[in-house]
């Protein structure tokens, strides 16, 4: 029975191997590795944090559960955009820390393979942000998708919700 469960657990992660859910952001497409999503919902009021870096737009309230949430063009230096229909929150889990990203637009749940990932360049990108989150690129169809570490991406947001479940527990 034990080999059972072992048996669906391997088979899940296998069905999650390669994926990656892409979501565009300016003229650029990004993927982050579906282990990482919880959810994707719509945009949802945002309760603004004092003197929270400018990334960081708030929390939400997310079925009673209070979530921090950046936005990913803000974070990435790009210049601030008002929000569409179209606009969303991508939930992600990342060491035990829920955290949501806002995203202009959900393109799709994409198969990349580890072979098709090949590490960015390092020429002639001076002072752009993106790239110290960025740990490799795949082309996928005619498009060049920017592979997102959601630990990177969040690192040195420090983000603690007294009380909340973003905060690690003592020990």
């Amino acid at each position: 029975m034990a080999e059972e469960v072992l048996e669906e657990v391997l088979e899940e992660e296998d069905t999650q191997k390669g994926k990656f859910m892409t979501f565009r952001t300016g003229s650029e497409y990004y993927g982050i590795s579906i282990s990482y999503v919880n959810e994707i919902i719509v945009m949802q009021p945002i309760t603004a944090i004092p003197e929270a870096e400018n990334y960081i737009k708030g929390l939400i309230n997310l079925r009673g559960k209070i979530i921090p949430v950046i936005d990913v063009r803000v974070r990435f230096e790009m210049s601030q955009k008002d929000y569409t229909d179209r606009t969303c929150i991508i939930v992600i889990n990342v060491k035990s820390t829920t955290i949501g990203l806002i995203v202009e637009e959900i393109a799709e749940v994409d198969t990349i393979m580890d072979s098709d990932i090949m590490p960015p360049p390092t020429l002639g990108h001076k002072g752009k942000e993106q790239n110290k989150y960025v740990y490799g690129l795949a082309k996928t169809g005619d498009t060049v998708k920017l592979l997102l570490d959601p630990e990177r991406l969040i690192e040195d947001a420090a983000i603690e919700i007294p009380g909340g479940e973003n905060q690690e527990e003592e020990q």
